[in-house]
């Protein structure tokens, strides 16, 4: 098939990767390609995937800042700017043919530009949901030809369907085949992603300290005023090292030195690929039980779920977890977070969309 992949614009496709979105679309493309489609992934300029034939979109990802997620589920602005930009990409998608188009970007523009295509539509909604977004997708439904709608998990699906049909669940699973396993016992915590609210790095930092184990920090400065109180004044704290966002290989070899990764997220988690790629590096994971968490992690096998916000508790887990069997980590991972049963599943939604679309054309 020939597939065209609306990548996030907030910043480019390329290592080391902004978010877990990002990096899924890469390796989304990637093994479509590998699969034999003809794929074009459309991404902010900048953008590099080995492989994959990438499509500079003219937009810089700096434009776009404005409209970057919060933990309060709204953006600070920039509405205009994220429609001036998707209009662009979407005249450039409607200038080629495609028998089919998936849009992963999260803002309401790129759901509500994306009816004007004649080639089908599926969206994957990456985020909970948001009151722009939520109004773009109703409205995209009630039109001739609808979109797919997707989720990253049932948790996150519940969520969605309070407002919109979901027609399928695409997670955004890992390349296991390509992350070390290290069945030897690692030491101290690790924590990886964005330093933002939700996503809980001071939590893991401070669950750390109350089990007593060194950490390791990797992420980027997301939320500006969140990394400069609350994480920036950790640095020079004994046994806690913060780094930059780094390579996924870099970032896999990290984590498989460590004897536990921690994920204390801090909103309802719509997937947690860091888990993953924490149990296919052999390593076990503690994190609070929020949203998708639990259908990532089998407590008390591969880690263990605390209830939110309770740091004792979780410290307590770190202290438990290297007790777990890290080849059970890796055995999970490969049976059920492997990228190969999601392309196995967007192959078949690819089929269902543009049959779909043939009926409604022939119907017309």
């Amino acid at each position: 098939m020939k597939v065209a992949i609306v990548a996030p614009l907030v910043s480019p496709i390329g290592e080391p990767q902004r978010g877990g979105s990002q990096a899924f679309v890469a390796e989304l493309a990637c093994g479509l390609v590998d699969r034999g489609h003809d794929v074009d992934l459309y991404a902010a300029s900048g953008s590099v995937v080995p492989g994959v034939r990438v499509i500079d979109t003219g937009v810089d990802h700096r434009e776009l800042a404005a409209t970057l997620y919060r933990a309060s589920g709204a953006a600070v602005g920039g509405l205009g700017i994220a429609e001036r930009a998707f209009t662009r990409v979407y005249g450039m998608v409607r200038a080629a043919r495609y028998d089919v188009v998936h849009n992963h970007a999260f803002d309401a523009p790129a759901i509500g530009l994306a009816s004007s295509l004649s080639a089908p539509v599926v969206h994957t909604l990456h985020l909970p949901p948001d009151v722009a977004v939520a109004a773009a997708i109703r409205e995209a439904v009630q039109r001739d030809q609808p979109p797919m709608v997707a989720c990253v998990s049932e948790s996150q699906a519940s969520s969605w369907r309070r407002i919109v049909q979901v027609d399928v669940i695409l997670p955004p699973h890992i390349a296991t085949r390509k992350i070390h396993f290290s069945p030897s016992a690692g030491s101290g915590a690790m924590f990886a992603g964005r330093f933002s609210p939700e996503k809980g790095a001071a939590d893991a930092i401070a669950i750390a300290q109350l089990a007593g184990v060194r950490i390791e920090v990797f992420g980027d400065s997301y939320d500006v005023d969140y990394a400069r109180e609350l994480i920036e004044p950790r640095r020079a704290e004994p046994g806690v090292a913060v780094h930059a966002g780094v390579s996924q290989t870099t970032l896999w070899a990290a984590m498989a030195r460590a004897a536990v990764v921690l994920c204390p997220a801090k909103w309802e988690e719509p997937f947690g690929m860091v888990a993953a790629e924490a149990q296919a590096c052999g390593v076990p994971v503690v994190a609070f039980r929020r949203g998708a968490l639990h259908e990532v992690i089998l407590d008390g096998t591969t880690g263990f779920l605390v209830e939110p916000d309770d740091h004792q508790a979780a410290a307590e887990a770190v202290n438990r977890a290297p007790a777990l069997s890290r080849s059970a980590c890796r055995e999970h991972a490969e049976s059920h977070l492997d990228i190969r049963r999601s392309l196995d599943a967007h192959e078949r939604v690819y089929e269902r969309a543009a049959s779909a679309c043939v009926g409604v054309r022939l119907g017309g």
